[in-house]
Parts: structure tokens; C-alpha cells; sequence
């Protein structure tokens, strides 16, 4: 009886072969999202200005905490850092101060550049300014006392230098009209000396501080 041969085994060449000859098919499926959404227009409101001038800083506003609610008691609170343009209307001429808070781009202060407003340096620290305005940041026209406090004093001279220049155009653009300021707002101009933010975060962040004494 003949011996019987063995089976030859397959090369791995040949093993490497056989697996080519069966290639992977591409994935072409093609599925429709459920929901179509369209893109749109956001208006910023600023659609119809011109920037005249724009700082970054850290703003800062004075008045009651929830704490201290109807006590009379003050103090600054840091409302957050971010761009303080001026801004002047393409067709009225009028300039107003407007700052959105980084990020989530909140209005942080919008108000006009009323001529009557006095920028006072802030006590110990010549690189920030405080002052007294109406403003319309959260939809409804309230005085408000804020400091704004940038990267230098140069910084902070030049920001007076281009905020005086805007309430010199809404002057002028008021010339004829009642523009004649009042007693109330030079006494809130007054109230404004003194007023500190502080020198350093810590101060500024604190919880509650106590207005000085005049």
C-alpha cells in the first residue's frame, strides 16, 4: 500500500494573498438630519454706528448687594472685564459709552455721553475713573455709579481724552435744544469725589465695603 503524502500547507505569501482578494466595501450610506436648521442673523444693535474709540478694562459698579437691600450701605461690585467702546450713529451724530462683558457678551453699561457727566480719578489709583450716568444696560433708563479700571494710566488718560472728545459731539449735536445742565446732575458729579475701587483684586473682590466717609 502506498503511503499517502501529506497535504501541503499554504505559504503565508499565499494566506496574505487569498485575504487581498476580498477588499473591504466603502461605506456610502448617506442618512438626512432630522432637523434643519438655517442660519441667522444676529443684530447687535451697533449695525448703525461707528466705532470711535475702544479700551479693554474691568468695569465696576457701585450700589446696594442683596445683603445690604433698603440698609443704605454701598459697595463696588465687579460687573467684568471687557471692551468699552464709544460709539457715534451714522445718522444722528449722537455717541454713546457701551461695554459687554467677555464672553458671554452681556450688556455691562449703555448710556450716552452726556456732556454733563464729570470724570473723577479714582482715590489712589490713576489708572481707572468714576462717574455718574443714566444707564440703559438692563433695559429701563437708572443712574448708576461705575469705575472703569484699565491696563495703565496712559491708557486711562487717553480714555478720558476720547470720552471728552464724544460729549463735545453730542454737545454740539444738542446745541438749540435744552442742553443746559441741571443742579441734580452737578451734585451727583460732586457725590462722585472720593469714591474708591480699591488698588488691588482683593479689595475689589470682597464682598462688602464700607463707603467712606465723607
Amino acid at each position: 500500500m502506498a503511503d499517502k503524502v501529506p497535504t501541503a500547507v499554504a505559504a503565508p505569501a499565499e494566506v496574505a494573498k487569498d485575504n487581498d482578494a476580498a477588499p473591504e466595501e466603502e461605506n456610502t450610506a448617506h442618512f438626512e438630519p432630522v432637523v434643519q436648521l438655517e442660519e441667522v442673523e444676529v443684530n447687535t444693535g451697533e449695525e448703525d454706528e461707528d466705532v470711535l474709540y475702544s479700551v479693554r478694562g474691568k468695569l465696576f459698579l457701585r450700589g446696594e448687594s442683596l445683603l445690604d437691600k433698603g440698609t443704605g450701605v454701598k459697595s463696588w461690585k465687579d460687573r467684568g472685564i471687557g471692551e468699552a467702546k464709544i460709539l457715534k450713529h451714522k445718522e444722528n451724530g449722537k455717541t454713546r459709552l457701551l461695554m459687554r462683558q467677555e464672553k458671554t457678551m452681556k450688556v455691562i453699561a449703555n448710556h450716552v455721553v452726556d456732556p454733563r457727566i464729570v470724570l473723577e480719578p479714582n482715590a489712589g489709583n490713576g489708572r481707572s475713573w468714576v462717574w455718574s450716568a443714566f444707564d440703559f444696560s438692563e433695559g429701563e433708563l437708572v443712574e448708576k455709579v461705575f469705575a472703569l479700571r484699565m491696563k495703565d494710566s496712559d491708557v486711562a488718560a487717553e480714555f478720558k481724552k476720547k470720552f471728552e472728545e464724544a460729549q463735545k459731539t453730542n454737545a454740539l449735536e444738542d446745541a438749540g435744544a435744552d442742553g443746559a445742565p441741571d443742579a441734580a446732575a452737578d451734585e451727583a458729579a460732586e457725590a462722585l469725589a472720593g469714591l474708591t475701587t480699591g488698588d488691588n483684586d482683593a479689595e475689589e473682590e470682597a464682598k462688602t465695603e464700607k463707603p467712606k466717609e465723607e
